[in-house]
């Protein structure tokens, strides 16, 4: 069976109906012509989420991105040192002491997967601070994700690659220059490291790195373009600023600048686990977003209560499964490399 035959035979209720029902309008939104914007929070690049969103964006069922930080660097860690990582299964089990050993050998957990500090962080560093530096002498101005798309298709990194490069969803939206925004992007680990180069006088203007407002302001006119061609959809994974930014550009066009004819966001399709009684944004129900003027009556709307982890991979499948455009079915005949064991133990 393909992943698209096993789900509609055996997922037929419950939030396993609704992934097949989400799946299956984000098939015909993009059928019609439509357009995605594919949201990202927790840790989703360290979980390998780019395994099946890289192919989603060379297969053009993908248009835009929000993401966090964490997420837009975690995919370069990834690629870059792979084989250093360390897993832990029992990591439910780690007593504070445990922790601290994995501190001392420079070992960044990240739920059961850890991060290795040189080969990962201070190997992206080196390679993103010329870049910064050389911007900041120039006076030119970039966002942060123009940074990693400039380091990832100069090549310089290319040498330390230890996963198939068709596995990195950064690496596929740089070639494909897909429009990005990285709200709340100086939380992140080399946001972190931007802000110490910064204070150290390595980078004499702060500003040579472009802001989440300047982000909202060059989102605002991709949004209001690209209506005018196509419905735009949202999908999103997991919660929070990734999600909550991005969202928002609709009533500010409406409310803030009057812009009343630009088109409501097309499809919604939100993958949580978060808890709407306890007053979490990220748990609201679709319909919340009906009284904020982000989704219509007729907007197709979809919660998937679970593991983002399980059920954005079988979704993108199965989406890839269905949809056929120039660029799915060009992708779709060719032979795709194996990939490697996530990490080793």
């Amino acid at each position: 069976m393909s992943i698209r035959e096993f789900v509609r035979t055996h997922y037929r209720h419950f939030n396993a109906a609704t992934m097949v029902d989400a799946s299956e309008a984000y098939a015909a939104h993009i059928s019609r012509g439509g357009s995605m914007l594919v949201t990202l929070a927790g840790a989703m690049s360290t979980a390998e989420l780019g395994i099946s969103l890289a192919e989603m964006i060379r297969r053009g069922l993908v248009h835009a991105i929000s993401c966090t930080g964490a997420n837009l660097e975690e995919d370069v860690y990834n690629l870059v040192a792979h084989s250093h990582y360390q897993r832990v299964p029992n990591w439910r089990e780690l007593t504070p002491a445990d922790e601290k050993r994995l501190l001392d050998r420079h070992l960044n957990r990240v739920t059961d997967t850890c991060i290795p500090e040189e080969q990962a962080i201070r190997r992206i560093e080196r390679a993103i601070l010329d870049e910064w530096t050389r911007a900041d002498r120039a006076g030119e101005r970039m966002f942060p994700h123009e940074f990693f798309y400039r380091i990832l298709l100069s090549g310089k990194l290319r040498k330390h690659y230890e996963i198939d490069p068709r596995n990195s969803w950064l690496l596929a939206a740089a070639e494909r220059n897909l429009p990005m925004v990285l709200p709340g992007w100086e939380d992140s680990t080399t946001g972190n490291i931007y802000a110490s180069h910064c204070i150290a006088g390595n980078i004499r203007n702060v500003t040579t790195m472009r802001s989440g407002v300047e982000y909202m302001i060059a989102f605002a006119d991709w949004y209001t373009r690209q209506s005018k061609s196509s419905s735009i959809g949202f999908f999103q994974v997991g919660g929070g600023i990734a999600g909550d930014f991005p969202i928002c550009v609709v009533p500010m066009l409406h409310q803030d600048l009057g812009r009343t004819k630009v088109p409501l966001w097309g499809y919604f399709c939100q993958i949580s686990d978060s808890t709407t009684s306890f007053g979490s944004y990220s748990g609201a129900t679709p319909n919340e977003k009906i009284t904020w003027g982000k989704l219509g009556v007729k907007t197709p709307r979809f919660i998937v209560e679970s593991d983002a982890t399980i059920v954005a991979p079988l979704m993108f499948q199965y989406v890839m499964e269905t949809v056929r455009t120039p660029s799915a079915r060009k992708a779709a005949g060719r032979a795709r490399p194996r990939a490697r064991a996530t990490a080793r133990a």
